[in-house]
């Protein structure tokens, strides 16, 4: 993990770092000049990871029936940052992890105790070796996978990458895409759940990825099926991610909804900048960009400074929501950003 500070701090059980070497082995790269290369983890998206996949500490193991979502300390994981970061590829990882990978609560290791593909009629020789006491991990026996959106277009940012990952590595033995869905062995499946694609809402389902939920509204409807898409996840033990970027606090979302939420059993990735740092100040500008795409070394900052800087132009509040990761309300807003907050502590 590359880590500048002790910012990332794994001190808990998880079957996230096995979990993200098994990506590594079965996920390659699916564009650009690294095509084909091993999908490996940037500190942000191993943090992430491995989060969502922690374990609680007092976690049963039950061969005959595993515990499912109950076993791990988040039901839900939020990640919240800019434009091209990597969530799209990260979120297709993990979306192939809980189709054929390590996604669920398999017991704690015994001393020589490993997990093998081969357990699991995968012949790429993939082997990871757990330390004493480690929490391992086991495959979904039929997963069932939806991807949420506003639509097709939006869909795509993680189905796009998952079908590279599964055309150029081991997962297309067992894994066959079409444009549209993904067939999993015989009985396993990822489809798309877009506005247009409602029919296919209310599936009981294992694992649930919800893009940029911060265009989730009530306008749209699709704040509503975020909301029926987890009770069918309840209904089966299974668990989601959501995806976005920073929201704006005028819409009400589904993002804005699972931030705020008191609720205890959510993780939740955030890397807001400092507030005293201005966006429209270019110096300052260059500093929050810094920092919010730290971990994302395939970003080009010139090219996404300058893609802000005109942006700003038309929506100053867009640019600071797409790139550098502000809680920006956008026209119209009735109150400015964080004045309630303020109005509330001084009362």
């Amino acid at each position: 993990m590359d880590q500048e500070s002790s910012e990332f701090v794994v001190d808990f059980p998880t079957i996230g770092f096995l979990a993200a070497d098994w990506i590594e082995a079965h996920c390659p790269i699916p564009t650009g000049f690294d095509r084909g290369l091993p999908f490996v983890h940037r500190d942000w998206q191993l943090w992430c990871t491995v989060n969502h996949y922690r374990v609680k500490t007092n976690a049963l193991w039950r061969p005959e029936r595993p515990i499912l979502a109950p076993a791990f300390e988040n039901r839900r994981s939020q990640v919240i940052a800019p434009q091209k970061t990597g969530k799209g590829p990260w979120a297709a990882s993990l979306t192939l992890n809980e189709a054929r990978g390590p996604a669920l609560f398999g017991g704690w290791a015994h001393d020589g105790e490993a997990f093998e593909c081969s357990d699991y009629d995968c012949s790429c020789g993939f082997v990871y070796e757990y330390e004493e006491g480690e929490a391992k991990g086991i495959p979904w026996p039929t997963p069932l996978i939806q991807l949420f959106a506003t639509s097709q277009e939006q869909v795509d940012n993680t189905y796009g990458p998952l079908q590279g990952m599964v055309k150029d590595g081991p997962l297309s033995e067992f894994i066959r895409t079409t444009e549209s869905f993904a067939r999993i062995g015989e009985d396993g499946l990822i489809q798309a759940v877009t506005s247009s694609a409602l029919s296919r809402l209310g599936n009981p389902i294992t694992f649930g990825l919800f893009d940029e939920t911060g265009t989730f509204t009530d306008t749209n409807k699709l704040k509503n099926v975020a909301k029926t898409a987890r009770r069918g996840l309840a209904g089966i033990g299974g668990r989601g991610i959501e995806t976005t970027n920073a929201y704006d606090p005028s819409q009400a979302s589904t993002a804005q909804e699972t931030y705020e939420s008191s609720a205890k059993d959510l993780f939740r990735f955030f890397r807001r900048p400092p507030e005293h740092l201005k966006f429209k100040n270019a110096r300052d500008r260059r500093k929050i960009l810094e920092y919010v795409y730290r971990g994302s070394p395939w970003v080009d900052l010139d090219a996404i400074e300058a893609e802000a800087v005109e942006m700003m132009e038309k929506d100053p509040e867009e640019a600071e929501r797409f790139y550098g990761n502000i809680l920006s309300q956008g026209k119209g807003a009735w109150m400015p950003e964080g004045l309630w907050s303020r109005t509330e502590s001084v009362a």
